[in-house]
């Protein structure tokens, strides 16, 4: 037809023929023709299952569909000495499809932003990042500038978004509004939530680094030389645990505080030391600073309630001495002794419903408990143990053996009432 001098005629036809083929081709990829504004109002689970599928369908688009099509219109239309027409005729074929696939990712990129939005989004801009080459060399021809600028500025939109959901995930951890303190002090969701999310976001260091430019407005002195991503990670834990302090004044029981704050950071730890990645950016000195703080926790929690019940096992205002007699009150050691079996069972009671997830923790803890009640009550015991037999009804103030205690012990911190516990121990 061209060597009749049909040329018009042959690209009319070719236009047609292959148009056609294009489209079918284009449409067993599974991507749908939806506007912009169909897209914004996808549900979320329903637009990530889309991105999955098109970042597939966008590698066969670019790279067969659309490079074999510019390769079939080079042979066609070789030799021909009008400027251009293999050109013009591949953009005129393909346009249409390239729109399409390129038009979902913008209505990605200019969506509402939310931070389960985050990941998808990067995998959107990583796979972008990726074709880009195969785009800029499929559409080399100046009939094709659209297309190429508007995949470039897709791009650097898709970027922008990791930045602006970076930055609102940290507002949405600074005021995370809940007041109702979690039973027992156990880990809190959002501590969690928090934690789970910048480990995935260590997953994808190698993209964010690039993309994280500036630095935390606040929070960025805990090392100059780290990259501005790492300083964000460390400043979204310094506001999770102001958040957690404020949630941790909504216990009425101080002791129970400190607990939560103990489980709560602990938590964070050993989230950053099992994530290699999240552990090489937030570094060894911040994760020292986290363990002295649960460490610390830990500390306040056993002062808040042990003291008092170990200052009942004093040797101060027991001793009597006069003119006619000296040696032991037995009336102020019957308080003594009647005062400690009553606090001992009120922190036996309440602390065994409050809970420690971490095995080894909760182990640790009672462990310490131990190591300070057990000595004191059995030097307490035997020095005055004596005083109390002799007298009447012993039972009813030496109500615990130093066998009991080392039981009782066992008790704490695994979230469930005492006779609960009892029953375990008996099956």
């Amino acid at each position: 037809m061209i060597s009749a001098g049909y040329l018009r005629e042959c690209i009319q036809v070719y236009g047609s023929v292959r148009k056609s083929a294009v489209d079918s081709s284009f449409r067993r990829l599974g991507i749908e023709k939806l506007s912009i504004g169909d897209i914004q109002r996808l549900e979320w689970d329903a637009l990530e299952s889309k991105i999955r599928r098109w970042i597939r369908a966008a590698k066969v688009c670019v790279r067969i569909l659309f490079a074999s099509e510019k390769k079939l219109c080079e042979q066609i239309f070789d030799g021909i000495e009008t400027a251009a027409v293999d050109e013009a005729c591949f953009v005129e074929t393909v346009k249409g499809p390239a729109v399409q696939l390129f038009n979902f990712a913008e209505a990605v990129s200019i969506s509402r932003r939310s931070p389960e939005k985050m990941f998808k989004i990067l995998d959107l801009h990583d796979a972008l990042v990726d074709l880009m080459p195969d785009i800029e060399s499929v559409f080399d021809a100046k009939s094709a500038d659209s297309i190429r600028v508007q995949a470039a500025e897709i791009l650097s939109r898709l970027a922008e978004a990791a930045r602006g959901i970076l930055s609102e995930f940290e507002n949405a951890v600074l005021r995370e509004p809940s007041k109702i303190p979690v039973p027992g002090g156990t880990i809190h969701p959002l501590t969690r939530y928090v934690m789970n999310y910048i480990s995935l976001i260590s997953d994808y260091k190698q993209t964010l680094i690039e993309l994280i430019m500036s630095k935390p407005s606040t929070g960025s002195r805990y090392s100059e030389s780290k990259p501005p991503l790492a300083l964000h990670l460390i400043w979204i834990i310094v506001i999770l645990q102001f958040n957690l302090d404020g949630k941790s004044k909504l216990y009425k029981d101080v002791s129970l505080a400190h607990l939560f704050m103990m489980n709560n950071v602990h938590y964070i730890v050993q989230k950053v030391k099992g994530s290699m990645e999240l552990r090489e950016m937030i570094g060894d000195d911040y994760l020292r600073k986290l363990t002295g703080k649960f460490r610390q926790s830990a500390t306040n929690y056993q002062r808040a309630t042990w003291v008092g019940v170990l200052y009942c096992l004093r040797d101060e205002g027991l001793h009597v001495s006069g003119s006619f007699s000296s040696g032991v009150s037995k009336s102020a050691l019957r308080e003594r002794f009647k005062s400690f079996n009553g606090m001992f069972e009120e922190v036996h009671r309440t602390q065994a419903t409050w809970l420690i997830p971490d095995t080894q923790l909760r182990e640790e803890l009672r462990i310490s408990i131990s190591e300070h009640l057990i000595p004191a009550y059995r030097s307490f015991l035997g020095r005055f143990r004596s005083h109390i037999e002799s007298g009447r009804h012993p039972e009813n103030y030496i109500k615990y053996s130093v066998e009991d205690l080392e039981s009782a012990v066992l008790d704490f911190f695994e979230g469930c009432p005492v006779s609960q516990h009892s029953r375990k121990r008996s099956q």
